[in-house]
């Protein structure tokens, strides 16, 4: 009986989808429609027969329409006769309708071919049926490739004029075939997301476009340091969207990734600008333009900044003349030591004999590091000398701060006579610290973290509301020398406000 109820479950829900595919179809029929309205609903329709749960484990989130419609917009008019487009991981073909109807309503006439790989056998009818009309309309030649685009091997490697895509979002295991192919972009487990960036520039023509709906994740971090490499090996960056607001892209959809669209050129020779614009959603509705020169979004070591008004534009350009990192000065930001979870056997509640501070992100208060807090596990008692840090003068950084928080970079001074009667002391795995020399150095570096330049700075660096020591230490700093003056200067008072550290820096930086 159990068994006959679960096959008929399963004829039901196979109906369904059949039945939302179908209506998919029909939608795409209806006369007085376009064909993008069509193809966004037919995509509607058929994203509403996917359970969320099975889209999430494939990476498939669907543009929205005005998405589609605005992506295509950023395309320059090619001069050429004919023109090769690629859309991988096509989906509905919501992108390449928004392009074929963006090149034809702005006076392209010469021959469209366009090439849509997509391995979801669900959504292959509705492809097939949206390109159809498409073909019948505006006199285009299209193929649909069913197989892996990241596997499959092209002998040619053909080459695309221009390539649109929204590539799917799913993180794979380091040793996946798709990983394995690209060993030159991956560290560690890779996200599909620029592996199929990668392999699209890798089709690109010399000059030509590529327009991406991506998360903002790969500008910066060690992470994505190899893909960096390739990207700005083979293309520069032309234009760039940034989303206000984090939930408000995917039409439906809860994607917490910070998204943008960037638009890039194959070809090595980079623009002055780059196009900035911005929006509070996918509404496109209060859009911002703004230019920024092409070396305050491309940093030297690769890194990208995601800019969004002249006041964020001035910061790169002041800190970027900056001689120095923390690296350089030997005064490198690392992160806490002690995972508490997994050493719950050396913590100890209340002070016993042998027992050291450790210090965790709520110890950092108002500048200075406030320990005990009358919390659980605030002490230690170990002879693992893998945990033990010499007691000495740091500044700690809260790794992690609420996106709502008016800062990013939250920090306080630790200096060896605070706690004089302890030789060493624990730093808990979610703050990071650099240890300092002197009691000047700290003041100093207190002074940079501090200060409202820096905050800002890297908010555009890093979108996430976790601070990484790899960023920080790749941030540009002052001289040693300077770093120990503005700490001297600091010291002469109990003021360690932002409104401190601020005139400080102004007198050395800005």
């Amino acid at each position: 009986m159990v068994l006959t109820y679960h096959l008929f479950f399963n004829q039901i829900v196979l109906f369904l989808r059949f039945l939302h595919i179908f209506c998919a179809i029909f939608v795409i029929l209806q006369p007085v429609m376009t064909i993008l309205e069509k193809a966004y609903a037919a995509t509607a329709a058929f994203v509403e027969g996917i359970p969320k749960t099975q889209r999430k484990r494939y990476g498939q989130f669907f543009t929205s329409q005005r998405t589609a419609d605005y992506m295509s917009g950023m395309f320059s008019l090619p001069e050429k006769a004919s023109l090769s487009i690629l859309d991988a991981g096509a989906g509905t073909g919501l992108l390449s309708v928004a392009l074929v109807e963006h090149l034809r309503n702005n006076g392209y006439h010469g021959q469209l071919t366009v090439t849509c790989y997509e391995t979801d056998p669900k959504v292959l009818p509705v492809l097939t049926a949206i390109l159809d009309i498409l073909a019948a309309a505006y006199n285009i030649q299209y193929r649909i490739v069913t197989d892996n685009f990241l596997l499959e091997q092209d002998a040619h490697q053909e080459e695309y004029d221009i390539v649109i895509g929204n590539p799917p979002y799913l993180k794979i295991p380091k040793d996946a075939p798709e990983a394995l192919a690209f060993p030159e972009v991956c560290h560690g487990a890779p996200n599909l997301y620029f592996l199929f960036w990668a392999r699209s520039i890798q089709h690109l023509s010399p000059d030509g476009e590529l327009v991406y709906i991506i998360p903002r994740s790969w500008t910066s971090g060690a992470y994505f340091a190899k893909f960096r490499r390739f990207l700005f090996q083979n293309t520069v960056i032309t234009d760039i969207h940034i989303f206000d607001s984090r939930e408000k892209v995917f039409d439906g959809e809860s994607v917490l990734q910070e998204t943008m669209i960037i638009k890039v050129r194959k070809s090595l020779i980079p623009p002055d600008e780059v196009h900035m614009t911005a929006s509070s959603s996918s509404a496109f509705s209060d859009l911002r333009h703004y230019q920024v020169a092409y070396n305050a979004i491309v940093a030297p070591n690769e890194y990208v900044f995601l800019v969004t008004n002249e006041q964020e534009s001035q910061v790169l350009t002041t800190l970027n003349r900056l001689p120095d990192t923390l690296r350089t000065v030997g005064l490198p930001m690392h992160t806490g030591i002690v995972v508490d979870f997994r050493t719950r056997e050396v913590l100890r509640d209340q002070l016993e004999e042998s027992a050291i501070p450790l210090f965790y992100s709520h110890h950092v208060r108002n500048g200075r590091v406030m320990w005990p807090a009358q919390q659980e596990g605030e002490y230690m008692v170990t002879d693992r000398k893998g945990y033990l840090q010499e007691n000495g003068n740091y500044v700690f950084v809260k790794r992690f701060t609420a996106k709502e928080e008016r800062r990013r970079l939250q920090c306080g001074i630790l200096l060896a006579t605070d706690y004089p009667q302890y030789e060493h002391i624990g730093t808990q795995n979610k703050i990071n610290f650099i240890k300092c020399n002197t009691i000047e150095e700290a003041y100093g570096i207190y002074v940079l973290l501090n200060s409202t330049i820096y905050d800002t700075y890297y908010r555009i660096l890093n979108g996430s509301t976790q601070v990484n020591s790899t960023e920080i230490n790749a941030m540009p700093v002052p001289t040693h020398d300077t770093i120990k003056a503005m700490g001297r200067e600091l010291m002469t008072t109990d003021d360690l406000s932002e409104e401190r550290c601020n005139n400080i820096i102004r007198q050395w930086i800005i």
